[in-house]
């Protein structure tokens, strides 16, 4: 169970400048508005007291101000086990791999190609390899799979393959029930998954200030059905949000608070998570990017606006715009999750990621969990208390002597030191030269093929595997899909 971390976490914002962020996307949301392109998401505005013209919805502070007053401020999201149950409140931190990669990078051939079933499949078993990632997510699109069922089948593959919790995303308007459909046949139904939710759903506005008819559906069936919503704010730094970090993070916040809104007029005390995934244009090659330092700055900033709200958090942190899982790979990948961490973020998601968002790599989400193990060390601090000031040991040794057998060396060398599994070298150079000279790349490669020779076990009983396999039936039929690539055996 990740612990609860300590108070003096990291602060880019002080109270002032949050309590003046907050209004003044208070401010935006009564002035500005926003657009929202869903009639039922409209009415639920206007009999609530929003002017609307036409889909711009002008959203009182008063109303913000009661949604805030009904959300929830902490949740747990349920592995089948217990032992990898996300506690999303306070300090806690928990890290998961980076949602809807497009591509992966071919574990045999080092060539990025198009995501199929079997990868998602071979990458889900990874990740339950992986002792500091605690969630799954939805990590790929599967291209073998027709356009309308894919939200709905690589949900599917996870539930037949995992039994951490798993965060995910519907593509199509009615992808929220119809997803629930398969979460409820491993929950035991709709009511049993409202009460002890498996998945967190990410809903995600289009910046700047604007809500799809899809989007804003997704925010509403979750709302109603009882299941998490994380709200991804993406403002993108000179593009569709304004330059100045600050004016990003009071967009950002302005369209979370709208999120609420619409969650909490769909069904009041509807769990809703605080979540981001900030991004810088580059203009040099108009490209989206995520491993930026500006990046961690403003996912750390809008972390502390949730916080001084007490919400439960989740940012995109961690990713890389590196192509392979090199140099640059590791350490935009440290930056991210070590903010990340420090800042107490309570759900990070990036591990795996490159190229943006937009590419998977076995090799690197195994390298990030060393990287995860570390942040979290770093975020834990340093203890300070009589047995750890070793005053006492420090006069047992005396000056010019040594603590390595001593009794306080052999009872705290494990708590306070992190010792890493073979991905990070920390041989002497003879001993790196005597195991072959591999490099990091080459050791995660290894890792990745030991993990995926072990024997897959069922993740549930084959009760709940038949239902979910009849769920996954109903929705291919209802789509007339014809034959679906083979899921892994019940």
């Amino acid at each position: 169970m990740p612990k609860a971390l300590h108070p003096g976490r990291l602060h880019l914002l002080s109270l002032d400048a949050i309590d003046e962020i907050d209004a003044a996307a208070r401010a935006v949301l009564e002035r500005v508005g926003v657009k929202v392109y869903n009639a039922e998401a409209l009415r639920l505005l206007e009999r609530a007291g929003c002017a609307i013209e036409g889909q711009l919805a002008h959203i009182p502070r008063g109303l913000t101000a009661d949604a805030l007053r009904s959300a929830p401020r902490r949740m747990t999201i349920h592995s089948e086990d217990g032992k990898h149950d996300l506690r999303l409140e306070g300090d806690r931190v928990h890290f998961n791999p980076g949602s809807t990669a497009l591509n992966v990078v071919d574990r045999h051939t080092g060539e990025v190609r198009q995501a199929r079933s079997r990868d998602l499949v071979e990458f889900a078993r990874v990740v339950d390899g992986c002792a500091h990632i605690y969630g799954q997510s939805t990590a790929m699109v599967v291209s073998d799979v027709p356009t309308r069922l894919q939200d709905r089948y690589r949900l599917y593959l996870l539930l037949k393959t995992s039994t951490k919790p798993i965060i995910t995303g519907a593509f199509t308007t009615d992808g929220v029930p119809e997803m629930a459909r398969l979460l409820a046949a491993v929950s035991g139904g709709l009511e049993r998954l409202a009460k002890r939710p498996l998945a967190i759903f990410d809903v995600c506005p289009s910046p700047p200030l604007k809500w799809s008819e899809a989007t804003c559906q997704h925010l509403i069936d979750c709302a109603r059905l009882g299941i998490p919503s994380e709200i991804v704010v993406m403002p993108q730094f000179g593009l569709s949000a304004p330059v100045t970090l600050a004016g990003s993070l009071v967009q950002a916040h302005a369209e979370f608070l709208s999120a609420l809104v619409i969650a909490q007029l769909a069904k009041k005390g509807a769990p809703v998570i605080y979540g981001g995934s900030p991004n810088v244009f580059d203009m040099r090659y108009g490209m989206i990017r995520l491993g930026a330092i500006e990046v961690a700055m403003v996912g750390a900033g809008l972390a502390q606006i949730a916080k001084r709200l007490k919400f439960p958090t989740h940012m995109y942190l961690g990713l890389s715009d590196a192509k392979l899982p090199d140099a640059q790979a590791g350490a935009e990948a440290m930056l991210g999750l070590l903010v990340g961490a420090a800042a107490g973020i309570n759900n990070i998601a990036g591990p795996g990621m490159l190229n943006a968002e937009n590419c998977q790599s076995f090799e690197k989400v195994v390298i990030d969990d060393e990287l995860c193990a570390a942040a979290l060390r770093f975020a834990e601090g340093i203890r300070i208390d009589p047995q750890t000031l070793a005053v006492e040991t420090i006069e047992q040794v005396g000056a010019g002597g040594n603590f390595l057998s001593t009794r306080h060396t052999l009872e705290w060398f494990r708590s306070e030191i992190l010792f890493p599994s073979e991905i990070i070298d920390r041989r002497s150079f003879e001993g790196w030269e005597a195991a072959g000279k591999k490099d990091t790349a080459r050791r995660a490669r290894e890792r990745v093929e030991e993990l995926l020779r072990a024997p897959p076990t069922p993740p549930r009983e084959p009760d709940v595997l038949r239902a979910l396999d009849e769920a996954m039936r109903g929705l291919q039929e209802a789509e007339a899909a014809g034959t679906l690539p083979e899921g892994p055996a019940a």
